[in-house]
């Protein structure tokens, strides 16, 4: 008989990270959820497909008001969401959603956008095995250094000179991104710094993805299925003007609202 080959060699720990988006709850109301988001999404069927959402309690946590996590997330795989974590809820309501499957995540910065730089602090987190950061990094490990630099660190801009397929996601961590290719329509294209998109953007495209409210959006044909800038989003339930679909155009963050703006207009 031959011998069990070592754990170690099986498999390996490692850190890891991906984009999420957080979806904000307004009401506890699964049934009038359910017909929000048909409401919302009935034009856009593909625009998540499986990608993962942290489900944000923030809004219902004063009220610690039940939310039947069983009836919800049905509702959001529907849509095409795959619903991975938890985040801003009462401790009953936090206590409902790991029941329930999904992993805590830690609430969000009161001032994460407002803040300005503050000198270099090392935390050193021992405590849960898996960790899910506010806007979209998933860090597992069982041990977790962090550092925030007194002042930002330049980091070269990401450039992609090949199309992005349906499927296919590219995220510049800490920069910009320059695209040269077409975006497919369910391709998505992320940046904690501007994305620049010099071929048709027909896909998403998230600037600011840590929350970089002066981030924006620059593409030579704009038709996409969504583009969002430090958190604030536009899908295509929301039809471009004729000034700026399919053409040149700028996007932009001013105050909670999307502007899309053409270019050389």
């Amino acid at each position: 008989m031959s011998a069990a080959a070592p754990a170690s060699a099986l498999f390996d720990l490692k850190s890891a990270a991906w984009t999420l988006t957080a979806l904000r709850l307004q009401s506890a109301d699964v049934a009038q959820l359910a017909a929000a988001l048909d409401a919302r999404f009935a034009d856009s069927p593909g625009l998540f497909d499986g990608e993962g959402v942290a489900i944000d309690l923030t809004a219902l946590r004063e009220a610690d008001v039940a939310l039947d996590f069983s009836a919800l997330l049905p509702q959001l795989r529907r849509h095409g969401m795959l619903p991975v974590a938890a985040m801003g809820g009462s401790p009953a309501q936090m206590a409902a959603a790991r029941a329930a499957g999904l992993a805590e995540a830690p609430d969000a910065p009161a001032a994460a956008r407002t803040e300005p730089a503050r000198p270099v602090q090392k935390q050193v987190v021992r405590a849960a095995p898996i960790e899910v950061v506010r806007e979209v990094e998933v860090i597992r490990e069982v041990e977790v250094v962090r550092e925030v630099p007194a002042e930002p660190v330049s980091v070269p801009p990401m450039v992609i000179d090949k199309p992005l397929r349906s499927g296919q996601r590219v995220y510049a961590k800490g920069g910009d991104l320059i695209v040269l290719a077409v975006v497919s329509f369910g391709a998505e294209v992320i940046a904690d710094g501007n994305i620049h998109v010099y071929a048709p953007l027909r896909g998403r495209a998230i600037a600011g993805a840590r929350g970089d409210v002066n981030a924006r959006i620059y593409c030579t044909c704009l038709e996409p299925q969504l583009v969002s800038v430090a958190g604030i989003y536009r899908t295509t339930e929301t039809p471009l003007a004729a000034d700026v679909l399919g053409k040149p155009a700028l996007v932009r963050l001013e105050g909670e609202k999307i502007i899309v703006e053409a270019l050389g207009a």
